[in-house]
């Protein structure tokens, strides 16, 4: 039954393009209403025609593989309630929504159809993805993030991941709702903006960290100049009136034009900022981030992959080391003298995203480094002030800030 119903489908598949050929012959092009008009006359005409569902569910499926530039994947783009599109070869998509991971019913016909998707989505982007090019890491007009890896990369077909861009911009006072922290966490952590603490928020894939970082540049004054670097552009500052946003961009097909992170926090310096915001830093851009901490911009931010607040800075020791081989107590001393404030983002089996820890970067002790614990996770997985008060205090002074007292 299954194999005649795929019969029926290619046989109509064919009239269909034998009628748009026919189309674009007598006219210069062909608009989406008479593509459809089309499909629909072709799918009941068919002597075989079954039930009105059927048929309908035909001339969606011709409708989608034919007209929409991402194929069967153009239903789950266009669905709100989807945040991440995981293609893992032409047999198996998933989809991720707030409730987890689940399988599509949908499948790909063939690896060229999947391959056509994954083309005509760089095409839109003005990029390539080839065997000779077999790699696509590129943002969509509407924000997205898009990662494409081409059939002679991956084993089992290409692969395709689509990172959906929400235009809902999360807040703290939202977060604090669904749980994510504590009113006395993002009290503490708002004046720490305002008073120009330097935070780095580490946490696993997708554990919230640009939403938790796009949240905190709330508190950030409006007057203040700020530097936003990002690999795909994702951070949202309306209230800011002196901003520039940078982005970075891979090299073309004559490996021309590659613009790196490090590049942009190098020129950044050159622009005048109060605070640079980096987005995520994954490799020796640290280097060059941790020198701008350390020369007189207060309040900066960025994020970074990580286990746990030890685990992150253990990390950032790699990534620098990437691109200088100095002393590991010269590059100790830069984490410490860089950044004041460590949180940490964890996402919980039921998929909740939280802060587990808030720690101030105090010293560094041999090859230790010596933190202050301010918010921590108890044994009932609840966010608890410790009642430390901040050790590095010369930033609240310097802000004149009353409620530094508490802290």
């Amino acid at each position: 039954m299954e194999e005649h119903a795929d019969q029926r489908y290619e046989a109509l598949e064919e009239t269909v393009k034998e009628r748009f050929s026919r189309h674009m012959k007598e006219k210069d092009a062909l608009t989406d209403q008479e593509a459809l008009n089309i499909i629909e006359e072709t799918v009941f005409s068919d002597p075989s025609s079954g039930g009105l569902q059927e048929s309908a569910e035909l001339i969606r499926r011709l409708y989608q593989r034919m007209r929409c530039r991402t194929g069967i994947l153009d239903p789950y783009i266009r669905d709100e309630r989807i945040n991440e599109i995981m293609v893992n070869g032409p047999g198996h998509i998933f989809v991720e929504m707030r409730s987890g991971i689940t399988a599509a019913p949908e499948q790909f016909d063939s690896r060229e159809e999947l391959e056509d998707i994954i083309r005509n989505i760089a095409a839109d982007v003005h990029r390539e993805i080839n065997e000779m090019n077999p790699i696509l890491d590129a943002r969509l007009p509407d924000g997205s993030r898009v990662n494409a890896v081409y059939h002679n990369v991956a084993a089992d077909g290409p692969v395709l991941t689509i990172r959906k861009f929400s235009p809902e911009r999360i807040t703290i006072r939202q977060m604090i709702t669904k749980g994510t922290l504590t009113r006395a966490c993002a009290d503490t952590l708002a004046l720490l903006v305002r008073c120009g603490y330097n935070i780095f928020i580490s946490g696993g894939t997708s554990s919230g960290k640009t939403t938790f970082l796009n949240a905190l540049t709330d508190m950030i004054p409006e007057n203040d100049r700020v530097i936003v670097i990002e690999d795909s552009r994702e951070l949202m500052l309306p209230h800011i009136r002196d901003l520039v946003q940078m982005e970075c961009h891979t090299a073309n097909t004559l490996g021309q034009g590659q613009v790196t992170m490090d590049m942009l926090i190098r020129t950044s310096l050159r622009m005048r900022p109060d605070r640079i915001i980096v987005g995520e830093v994954r490799g020796k851009e640290v280097a060059d981030m941790l020198q701008a901490l350390n020369t007189g911009h207060d309040g900066s931010m960025s994020t970074g992959h990580g286990n746990s607040v030890r685990g992150m800075l253990r990390r950032l020791e790699a990534m620098y080391l990437m691109a200088a081989r100095i002393p590991m107590d010269s590059i100790r001393g830069q984490i410490v003298e860089g950044i004041d404030v460590m949180v940490h983002l964890i996402r919980t089996a039921e998929g909740k995203r939280q802060v587990s820890e808030v720690q101030e970067l105090v010293s560094v002790s041999g090859s230790e480094y010596v933190l202050n614990p301010l918010f921590r996770l108890n044994g009932e997985m609840k966010l608890e002030q410790t009642g430390n008060r901040i050790q590095r205090r010369e930033k609240l002074r310097r802000a004149g800030d009353e409620d530094g007292d508490r802290l």
